[in-house]
């Protein structure tokens, strides 16, 4: 019993975790949400909402300055502030922004946004289960062992999820007649958008797949797509 203590204690961990994160999450985005209700993308977020035989898509703008898109467990569909800004200012299309959108529809649609509520807490219970082992057997580096073991599981699930929900987008956005081009386009502006300076990538980007290789899976999916029009 002894033995196992660890691994029973980081699994109520990482159950605590899940829950808490769920409260507080939802507690920030109802207190610093609004509904986005601009007449030059409704146009857009209905063709979508047509090829998703929806009524309608609702998107909320999360009120903060940084250029992002979200997913909430909930399935709500959030663009911030900052991004809504970038639009206004013409500096992204409403074709663009559109892709966010449906990049976000793609995370709900196939789970990720509830799931990676789920693994942040399964990391940090494995973390700490692993900081706990590790610990007894290698003093001093253990926890730095668990750190890394965990940190870099993270980044493969979320950089497979972003693959993921950058194909549904593109086959999303292609149903509705506006067509991958503003999604490969806003690609290669996110760094600049995101005020990355040079050599300075924004934190929530490193999370993400290489600009050149989500271009590069969905130039890959338009020629599948040329080739068998069918599937």
């Amino acid at each position: 019993m002894i033995k196992v203590m660890p691994i029973l204690l980081a699994v109520l961990y990482g159950l605590a975790v899940y829950r808490f994160s769920v409260w507080r999450t939802s507690g920030e985005l109802n207190s610093k949400s609004t509904i986005l209700a601009d007449p030059h993308l409704k146009p857009l977020t209905d063709k979508m909402a047509a090829a998703l035989d929806l009524d309608r898509i609702k998107v909320f703008i999360y009120e903060i300055d940084p250029v992002n898109g979200l997913a909430a467990p909930d399935g709500r569909i959030f663009i911030t502030r900052g991004f809504y800004r970038k639009f206004k200012q013409g500096e992204v299309t409403g074709e663009e922004l559109a892709s966010v959108i449906a990049h976000e529809l793609g995370h709900v649609a196939l789970g990720h946004s509830r799931r990676r509520m789920i693994d942040f807490s399964g990391q940090n219970a494995l973390r700490t289960a692993l900081a706990m082992v590790l610990g007894r057997f290698l003093p001093g580096v253990g926890v730095w062992v668990a750190n890394i073991v965990a940190s870099t599981l993270a980044a493969r699930l979320s950089r497979f999820d972003e693959y993921e929900a950058d194909a549904y987008a593109a086959a999303l956005l292609t149903k509705a007649g506006i067509g991958v081009g503003p999604q490969k386009e806003l690609f290669r502006k996110l760094e600049t958008l995101s005020g990355a300076r040079a050599g300075v990538t924004p934190a929530w980007l490193l999370s993400h797949p290489k600009t050149k290789e989500r271009i590069a899976a969905l130039e890959a999916l338009e020629q599948k797509w040329a080739s068998h029009p069918n599937t």
